[in-house]
C-alpha cells in the first residue's frame, strides 16, 4: 500500500520517465547475459554507467581514449557506448585478422539511426547491405572509376582522364591561389583546395566544373563538415534509442545536409538520363546508366535499377572530395611547418620532371621522397581515424573471445598508426620511414602498415583514385608555388574529431610563385 500510495506524490510524466529509466537499465544488464560458449573468453573492457555506458571516458576524442583503454584491456576489448556494447579493434595484426582472415565475419555494417539518413539508407558505404547485390554493385563503382580515370584524354595522346582534370583544375587553382595572394597578401587553402578537388570529382561523374565562387557547390563543400562530424563513428542517437525521439541540432542539420546532397545528385542524374545516348558516353553517370539498361534488357539477377545510381554516385562523389580535400591540406600544413621537406620534395621534381610538363601517374615510382612524404601524412595524421563502424555477421571468435553475431564494431586506425610496437617514434614525422636504405624506392612493407582507408570486403573503393589525385594535386602545386606562414604564426595541428579529422583553419598561408631555376642545396 505505501509503494502504490507514493505514486500519487509523481507526476505521470515522472513516472513515465522513471519506467523508461528502469527498463533501459534492465535491457542493458540482460544485453550481457548471453552465454559464452565453453572455452571462449568473454570480452575484456570497462564496466560503464547504465544507460550511458563509458561515454564520459569516451569523450570528445575517442580514438586518443579509446587507444589509452587498449592499453589496460587489449587489442581486443568491448566498450559500452550508451546502451550499445561495441567491440574495438586495435593492433595492426588483430586488425588484419578480423577484416582480412576473417573479412566475411566482420564485413557487416551496424544499423544505426543516423546512417539511415543517407541515401534513405541505400548507401553503398553506410547501408547494413552486404549480400550479392551489395558485391555487384560496389565492382559495377570500381570498374566505372578505373575505367574514366585510366581512360585517354581525347585532349593529350599522353594523359589519361584523371590526370587531365587534375592538371586543369590544379592550373586554375595556382592562378586563383596567386590572385588571391595579390587581393589580401594571405589566405586559408583549405577553401579553394575543397573547390578544385570536388571539381574533379564534379568532372568524372558528371562532366562539369564549377567556378570558385560558384554557389551551388560551394553550399554543397562548405556544408558537407556536418556530416563527418555526425558520421564520425555514429551519433549520440545511434546509441541511445530514446534520443532519436528527441534529435538534437547536429543531427537535425545532417538530415538536412543529406537531403539537399541528394536533391542536387537527383537533379544531375536526371539531367544526365534526359541527355542520355549510348553513342556518347559522357562520364561516370553515363556509364552507370548504360550499365542499368544493358541488364534490365538481359534480366540479369545482379540487375541495376535506375534509382539505384543516384546512391552509387552518392557514394563516388560524396567521399571523393572529403577524403582527398582533407589529405591535401593535411600535407600543406605538413609542408609549412616542415620547409626543407618541401625543399626536397621540389627539388625531386625539378629534377625529374622539370618545368616544362604537368606530373603524371608514371611519375609515382620516379619521385620516391614524395610519395614516402604522403604516407607519412596518412600515417602521422591518421585523418580517417575509425574505418566506417562494422558489424559482425555471425556469431564468431577472435584471439579466443566470443563475440555475438550484430555486435558494432569501431576499428582504431589510429592506434594502429601510433603503435609503437610497429612504428619507431610514432609521434615524430619522419617521411624517410617509408623508403628504401638506398632511398630510391618505397619500403612497401612498411607502406602496407599504415591504415588509412580500411581493410578487406569493406576498404575504401576510390582508394586508389584518392592517392592518385593527392599524388597529382601536390606535385603540381609545388612545382609551380611555394607555400609558407606569416611570420610569428604557429601552426596548429591539434585536429577537430570526425570522420575525417581537419585541421584548425589557418588564414595566414603565404603563396609564391617559384622561379623556372631548379631548387638548389
Amino acid at each position: 500500500m505505501l509503494f502504490f500510495g507514493s505514486l500519487g506524490l509523481l507526476s505521470a510524466t515522472e513516472f513515465l520517465i522513471a519506467s523508461v529509466v528502469f527498463l533501459l537499465i534492465f535491457v542493458t544488464i540482460k544485453s550481457s547475459w548471453k552465454r559464452i560458449p565453453q572455452g571462449l573468453k568473454p570480452l575484456p573492457g570497462p564496466v560503464g554507467y547504465p544507460i550511458i555506458g563509458s561515454m564520459l571516458e569516451v569523450g570528445k576524442n575517442p580514438h586518443l581514449s579509446l587507444t589509452e583503454m587498449s592499453k589496460k584491456y587489449g587489442d581486443v576489448m568491448k566498450v559500452h557506448i550508451g546502451m550499445r556494447p561495441v567491440l574495438v579493434l586495435s593492433g595492426l595484426e588483430t586488425t588484419k585478422q578480423a577484416l582480412v582472415r576473417q573479412g566475411g565475419d566482420f564485413m557487416g555494417r551496424p544499423d544505426l539511426y543516423s546512417m539511415r539518413h543517407v541515401v534513405d539508407g541505400q548507401s553503398l558505404s553506410f547501408s547494413t547491405d552486404s549480400g550479392e547485390m551489395w558485391l555487384a554493385r560496389r565492382k559495377l563503382v570500381q570498374n566505372a572509376l578505373k575505367s574514366f580515370a585510366f581512360s585517354l584524354s581525347p585532349d593529350s595522346v599522353s594523359s589519361t582522364l584523371l590526370e587531365e582534370h587534375v592538371s586543369k583544375e590544379a592550373e586554375y587553382l595556382v592562378m586563383k591561389l596567386q590572385q588571391v595572394m595579390q587581393e589580401q597578401r594571405r589566405l586559408d587553402p583549405f577553401r579553394y583546395l575543397v573547390v578544385s578537388v570536388a571539381n574533379v570529382v564534379s568532372a568524372m561523374c558528371f562532366g562539369k566544373r564549377y567556378g570558385h565562387d560558384d554557389q551551388e557547390l560551394l553550399s554543397i563543400v562548405n556544408e558537407s563538415e556536418q556530416f563527418v562530424e555526425v558520421a564520425a563513428s555514429g551519433n549520440l542517437a545511434d546509441f541511445i534509442p530514446l534520443l532519436q525521439l528527441l534529435p538534437g541540432k547536429s543531427l537535425k542539420k545532417f538530415k538536412e545536409f543529406n537531403h539537399r546532397f541528394s536533391t542536387f545528385l537527383k537533379n544531375m542524374v536526371k539531367d544526365h538520363f534526359e541527355s542520355f545516348s549510348k553513342d556518347n558516353i559522357r562520364d561516370i553517370t553515363d556509364s552507370l546508366i548504360e550499365l542499368s539498361q544493358e541488364k534490365e534488357e538481359k534480366n540479369m539477377k545482379t540487375q541495376l535499377p535506375t534509382g539505384k545510381i543516384v546512391n552509387l554516385v552518392n557514394d563516388i562523389f560524396g567521399a571523393g572530395f572529403d577524403t582527398v580535400t582533407t589529405a591535401l591540406s593535411w600535407c600543406l600544413t605538413y609542408l609549412v611547418i616542415y620547409p626543407e621537406m618541401q625543399k626536397k620534395i621540389q627539388r625531386e621534381i625539378d629534377e625529374t620532371i622539370g618545368s616544362e610538363r604537368k606530373p603524371r601517374l608514371s611519375d609515382r615510382p620516379l619521385l620516391p621522397y614524395t610519395e614516402a612524404f604522403i604516407q607519412e601524412t596518412f600515417r602521422h595524421s591518421s585523418f580517417i581515424p575509425f574505418t566506417i563502424p562494422h558489424c559482425t555477421t555471425r556469431d564468431t571468435t577472435l584471439n579466443g573471445f566470443y563475440i555475438p553475431k550484430d555486435t558494432c564494431v569501431f576499428v582504431n586506425q589510429w592506434q594502429v598508426n601510433h603503435d609503437k610496437s610497429v612504428w619507431k617514434d610514432p609521434f615524430v614525422f619522419i617521411p624517410e620511414r617509408f623508403l628504401t636504405a638506398s632511398g630510391k624506392e618505397i619500403n612497401k612493407d612498411e607502406a602496407e602498415k599504415v591504415l588509412i582507408f580500411g581493410l578487406g570486403k569493406r576498404r575504401c573503393v576510390g582508394e586508389m583514385i584518392a592517392r592518385w589525385q593527392v599524388f597529382l594535386f601536390l606535385t603540381s602545386l609545388l612545382q609551380e608555388l611555394q607555400f609558407t606562414v606569416q611570420d610569428g604564426v604557429k601552426v596548429d595541428l591539434t585536429p577537430r574529431y570526425g570522420l575525417t579529422m581537419k585541421l584548425p583553419r589557418c588564414e595566414h598561408f603565404q603563396v609564391t610563385k617559384r622561379s623556372t631555376k631548379k631548387t638548389t642545396e
